[in-house]
């Protein structure tokens, strides 16, 4: 058995994640994401027992990052709303692995719809706790949607950020 357990299992939701986003969920065996991480698979179902677990895991994984990155949030202060929006067009970080992989299992899995459900409430509260006023925070929300899609199918235009900079500062945020 590895000596660091949670290493092992970060590595098994690791590649297990990859897998989805590379693969799908057809592509995401046990024996794939065993191979991935470079554990057998007796490892991998002393961690997760099953395939279920595996996802389970991953989502957890999910919620966790979210709740950092609301933290992160809060503790840009006054520039909460530009810390959103900023952070929405980063690809390859761990939080947008796991969005990926959420997605992924969205697809045919009611556990990983709800995890994005809790993932946009959120950022949404946390935007709207700051901003007062829900229709402002979900326009925000909505503008970083846009600009995490364009970002990871490869849309993303250099001068978008600054635009929408822009704007807000003409609304005065």
């Amino acid at each position: 058995m590895a000596r660091n357990p949670t290493a092992t299992k970060e590595k098994l939701l690791d590649a297990f994640d990859t897998l989805l986003d590379e693969h799908g969920t057809a592509g995401a065996t046990l024996d794939a994401v065993a191979a991935k991480a470079g554990v057998s698979k007796g490892g991998l179902l002393y961690h997760f027992g099953s395939k279920a677990e595996l996802i389970k895991g991953s989502l957890e994984r999910l919620d966790q990052l979210v709740a950092e990155d609301v933290e992160e949030m809060k503790a840009a202060g006054a520039r909460l709303h530009y810390y959103y929006l900023e952070t929405s067009a980063e690809v390859g970080t761990p939080l947008d692995r796991s969005l990926i992989a959420a997605g992924c299992l969205a697809l045919e899995n009611e556990d990983a719809k709800a995890a994005l459900r809790r993932t946009r409430e959120a950022w949404f509260d946390a935007l709207n706790n700051h901003l007062g006023d829900a229709d402002l925070a979900m326009t925000i929300q909505l503008i970083g949607d846009g600009m995490y899609f364009n970002q990871n199918f490869g849309l993303s235009q250099d001068e978008a950020l600054d635009h929408v900079k822009r704007v807000l500062t003409r609304l005065g945020l």
